[in-house]
């Protein structure tokens, strides 16, 4: 067999996630549910659960966030999938994407037929300073964590480089949050279903129903560059460059592409993946890339036979503003130093000429951090099957890619899709 080749083809025939947010009232269980059984309503014809043979779930940390290890076989068995096999995927923020990976090539190499990925975390139980604790077990935490580094720091360190290095402006982290957010109101599974203006209009109604004086934005970037607006949260990001602290499920079935048709008159077919690792952020020679996503990403462009430009849009993983930039970069979108100059431009909205983030991102529609990486196969499952809604890329896209990253770089992963022409 050809090396970086899958041994035969798989295809998604149903996907579904619940509602991304804060859910004090609802446990991780109730969340996977919701998303299993929004999976199996979008599956074009009949489904017996009883056909599912394995079960891989992406869950970087539910026995910190809620003290519930062994996850996998239990959610399994809330859905009604025992005794099959049933296992965690832990790769940090990245481990919805490797999950998936691990069905890919579980059913690449034969072993199974029809395979049920998921994706979930629980987070918002905990105080912010135990969510950040729990997250900065991601880094290095005997050289990192120590000197003082968190995920914004982290972070904050690339996007210092690269404005340093490319001569950027945090003006252009500003566009990516206001295009995401705008995108995150069309979607009703978003965390954040509200534009950056219709924030802005809110904190200002609210103040002046508090008495204090009407604040003067008259922009999206009056307010965002306005430290009482927007404050800063590690130089040069601010709280509307970073992703929210988010509960989330997502689940998507994988099927081998022989029998694709028996499930689904569209099935949507993987055709390319890739993954890759790396040190820690403080052992890398370069602040202002993600090696392993340029590898993986070379990888799965490999697999597919596909170019960069062949992408009509594209799931990237924007924990922070600045690193939707990199990856815009890191996927060949852009060349180096120019990712910031078309967010600026408009050229990663849904109407341009490299749709990313349609879904509103990480951003925007929130970052379960398990289950973010499948949450972006159900957007680009809706987006290749044309069934969107308002936040439809126009042209009827038929190759779209997602990009999940865990940690600061340490594991990238990427995977593209298609949709063929016979399933018009």
């Amino acid at each position: 067999m050809e090396k970086n080749k899958l041994a035969r083809g798989v295809a998604v025939v149903g996907a579904g996630m619940s509602k991304f947010g804060s859910f004090p009232e609802k446990t991780s269980r109730d969340l996977f549910v919701e998303a299993f059984q929004e999976m199996k309503h979008s599956v074009d014809k009949e489904l017996d659960t009883r056909n599912i043979e394995a079960f891989y779930l992406g869950n970087f940390s539910s026995d910190q966030f809620e003290k519930q290890a062994h996850l996998a076989p239990i959610i399994a068995n809330w859905v009604g999938l025992s005794p099959i096999p049933a296992t965690r995927v832990e790769d940090a923020c990245a481990s919805g994407g490797v999950a998936l990976r691990e069905a890919v090539l579980a059913i690449a190499s034969g072993m199974y037929d029809v395979v049920l990925v998921g994706g979930l975390e629980k987070m918002t139980d905990l105080p912010i300073d135990q969510v950040t604790e729990a997250l900065g077990t991601a880094a290095d935490t005997q050289f990192e964590i120590p000197a003082g580094f968190t995920f914004p720091g982290f972070y904050a360190a690339m996007a210092t480089a690269y404005l340093d290095e490319y001569d950027a402006t945090p003006l252009a982290f500003s566009h990516v949050s206001i295009k995401n957010h705008k995108n995150g109101a069309l979607n009703d599974k978003a965390q954040f279903g509200q534009t950056i203006a219709e924030i802005m209009k809110a904190k200002k109604e609210r103040a002046v129903k508090k008495g204090l004086p009407e604040p003067t934005w008259q922009t999206e970037m009056d307010f965002l560059t306005d430290p009482k607006g927007n404050p800063a949260i590690a130089w040069p990001l601010t709280l509307f460059d970073c992703s929210p602290v988010s509960d989330g499920g997502a689940a998507v079935l994988l099927v081998a592409e022989e029998i694709a048709h028996k499930y689904s008159a569209h099935p949507i077919f993987v055709i390319g993946s890739g993954q890759a690792s790396d040190g820690a952020l403080h052992d890398r020679a370069t602040l202002s890339y993600i090696p392993a996503a340029q590898e993986a990403a070379e990888k799965a462009y490999e697999m597919a036979g596909k170019k960069p430009t062949d992408m009509d849009l594209a799931e990237v993983h924007d924990c922070f503003t600045i690193a939707e930039i990199i990856a815009t970069e890191d996927l060949g979108f852009f060349e180096r130093g120019e990712g910031w100059k078309a967010a600026m431009a408009g050229k990663t909205a849904r109407d341009g000429e490299h749709p990313v983030n349609t879904s509103g991102g990480l951003k925007a529609k929130g970052h379960p951090v398990g289950a973010s990486g499948v949450g972006q196969v159900v957007e680009v499952w809706k987006q290749l099957r044309g069934i969107a809604g308002q936040r439809q890329v126009p042209g009827r896209p038929s190759v779209a890619l997602t990009h999940n990253v865990g940690g600061s770089g340490q594991t990238c992963v990427v995977h593209i899709f298609e949709r063929r022409n016979s399933d018009e």
